[in-house]
């Protein structure tokens, strides 16, 4: 099981995306937990993520953040603003296995 977070500046505007990237993931047969949070509570829920991706709008947290990633393990990087624009479930999430990949 692949735990994956998202967080954005207050967890609403990506709870989409985490339907569109478990629909992805159900197709490609991949076990996925994926959850959304807002900025404040990104940095408590680390621990339990096997990787962070950050909202376009919070590309100014990525360095903060990052120092609590790098403690935690765990990879972390800015969605595609085009990829969130569109909701693009399969790329956000082709994008976060990746990260765990490496």
């Amino acid at each position: 099981m692949k735990n994956i977070l998202l967080a954005c500046s207050a967890g609403m505007s990506t709870s989409l995306l985490v339907s569109k990237m478990e629909e992805a993931a159900e197709k490609k047969g991949i076990e996925v937990n994926i959850w959304a949070v807002g900025q404040d509570k990104a940095k408590q829920d680390m621990e339990k993520a096997d990787v962070l991706l950050i909202g376009p709008q919070m590309r100014f947290m990525k360095k903060k953040l990052g120092k609590v990633a790098d403690e935690v393990g765990i990879p972390l990087d800015v969605i595609d603003a085009m990829a969130y624009g569109r909701v693009d479930g399969e790329a956000v999430l082709n994008k976060a296995l990746e990260l765990m990949a490496e």
